[in-house]
């Protein structure tokens, strides 16, 4: 329901997408859809009981239901999460053995095969003898799909050639080229015919990379290029006691401020983050026993470095204990970001007597606003210097039906004094502020805008953003009131249908904007 919502404002707005959606471990479904029917229903369909409801056969792994419930739960989901992407936009699943060749066939089938990136293998340090019926299992998958693959923009991981500890050795060119580590000039794994030729020892000797004598090795550099790293102190030789060895010199090259060099390379597949260390990160904020294996921050850090940008949108829609607010405000508080997220989180209840039951914590939802809070608190305390700036403020909000009264009845349900009720279209119980945001969906206004609550001639008004749209659902508005509103040229005006102190108000508040505001766009709720 929250994707359908969002689809008017974000549409093709979101550059990155990260869910850790159930394993379906069998026991972690409580996605309850339309499409989904009771268990005993589904036996008598699918005659799986007989005439005195004995079932025939076990539910198991192996029976259809068990994964098609899942592949129900999800689909809908990643089909509309894939409106919701840019053009240049990514997603990433967390997914283990269950379900990862299902997940993928979903995935081609959403997002197109084409478009698949990746499928990252996470060593994840959790595995004991629980996991499998035989071996214990230390790893679970991320897949990683474009929206476009030929517009998919995946940023380069940046290493500081000053801190990975492999640029120790000096040489005469330090001042210029930094420290630098020796790499072997043969390339183990690749063959050319271009790069197998001889090289010349200081004695004489000739060297050849393993591809002379029928390995799969070929030289790193061209001939012409290694004639040129010897010139210029880049290739280098070395007798180890068994025979001679070239070497390339990998130097940090020092830029002009004398500041190590930071080298961009492509992510790796091979991933270790470790939900012992996620687990560690959520107990430090809210307690032990609150949320069981939470994904670490550095897992989503990574993949948020991969895909966005300072100012970009980042979904999650099975948030969990918010770990991807936290990364996400952590990477701001790090590179001066403006990133925004959303997430989204069915509120299921917190266990009897559980930990999180005890502190206090009713459902994930509530654990999740907890987290954020805290950790928002921490990152821009610590970050007080470096990001004077920071964001970390949110907002929460609840679906429900509609605002509105239905309209659409079967005349046998009604009668005379029925037309009563009608007079008012909207329902008794809904705040000005849940018809604030039903506008803001429904005309597409980030619900991040800035609002601001006014009074103007004795009515509150909302104002969201700079005059873009400015709202009043009280009763008994005044002309003066839709006055004071129209000389503020905002670019939309809303009212409630029957907020007018007089019916000649609503028949000329048209004329006002005409005549005070003619651009403004109004309309009445």
């Amino acid at each position: 329901d929250v994707l359908k919502l969002l689809q008017e404002t974000y549409m093709g707005k979101v550059k990155m997408i990260y869910i850790d959606p159930p394993y379906n471990t069998g026991t972690d479904l409580i996605y309850e859809d339309d499409f989904a029917i009771s268990a005993e229903e589904y036996l008598t369909k699918s005659n799986q009981v007989d005439e005195e409801r004995r079932r025939l056969y076990e539910l198991n792994e192996s029976n259809g239901k068990y994964h098609s419930e899942w592949l129900n739960m999800m689909y809908p989901r990643l089909k509309l999460a894939k409106d919701l992407l840019t053009n240049d936009g990514v997603i990433f699943i967390s997914i283990d053995d269950n379900e990862l060749y299902n997940c993928k066939k979903v995935c081609d089938l959403i997002f197109g095969a084409g478009n698949f990136i990746c499928n990252f293998v996470r060593k994840n340090k959790a595995g004991s003898g629980h996991d499998s019926r035989f071996v214990a299992i230390e790893f679970d998958y991320v897949l990683c799909y474009a929206r476009d693959i030929t517009e998919v923009k995946i940023n380069q991981e940046k290493v500081d050639t000053d801190s990975d500890g492999k640029y120790k050795l000096e040489d005469e060119f330090v001042k210029e080229r930094g420290k630098y580590y020796l790499r072997d000039l043969d390339y183990v794994g690749s063959y050319s015919v271009q790069g197998d030729f001889p090289l010349t020892m200081p004695d004489g000797s000739e060297l050849w990379s393993g591809g002379k004598f029928g390995k799969p090795n070929t030289w790193r550099w061209s001939k012409k290029k290694v004639e040129w790293g010897l010139e210029n102190g880049f290739v280098v030789f070395k007798e180890n006691g068994k025979g001679w060895k070239a070497y390339i010199k990998q130097y940090q090259f020092v830029d002009n401020c004398n500041k190590p060099y930071v080298r961009e390379n492509p992510y790796r597949a091979l991933i270790d983050f470790s939900n012992g260390q996620g687990t560690q990160e959520c107990a430090e904020l809210l307690g032990n026993g609150i949320f069981s294996f939470p994904k670490p921050v550095s897992l989503v850090d990574f993949f948020l470095r991969m895909g966005t940008g300072k100012d970009d949108i980042v979904l999650d829609f099975f948030s969990g204990s918010a770990t991807t607010a936290h990364a996400v405000m952590q990477l701001n508080a790090e590179d001066g970001g403006t990133r925004k997220f959303i997430l989204v989180q069915i509120p299921e209840e917190t266990a009897e007597e559980s930990a999180a039951r005890v502190a206090g914590y009713k459902n994930i939802c509530e654990i999740g606003k907890a987290r954020i809070r805290k950790a928002g608190a921490k990152i821009a305390s610590a970050s007080r210097i470096t990001s004077p700036d920071l964001d970390v403020g949110f907002r929460v909000l609840k679906t429900d039906t509609s605002n509105m009264k239905p309209v659409f009845y079967n005349p046998k349900d009604t009668e005379q004094g029925f037309l009563d009720v009608l007079t008012d279209n909207i329902k008794e119980d809904r705040s000005a502020e849940d018809l604030l945001f039903q506008v803001l969906l429904e005309m597409g206004v980030d619900l991040s805008s800035k609002i601001t609550e006014e009074e103007v001639g004795g009515k509150k008004i909302f104002a969201v953003g700079v005059n873009n749209l400015i709202c009043c659902f009280d009763k008994d508005v005044t002309i003066e009131v839709v006055t004071a509103i129209a000389k503020r040229n905002p670019l939309y005006a809303i009212f409630r249908d029957n907020g007018f102190d007089r019916d000649d108000t609503l028949t000329s508040f048209d004329q006002v904007f005409e005549t005070y505001s003619p651009t403004t766009t109004r309309r009445v709720l």
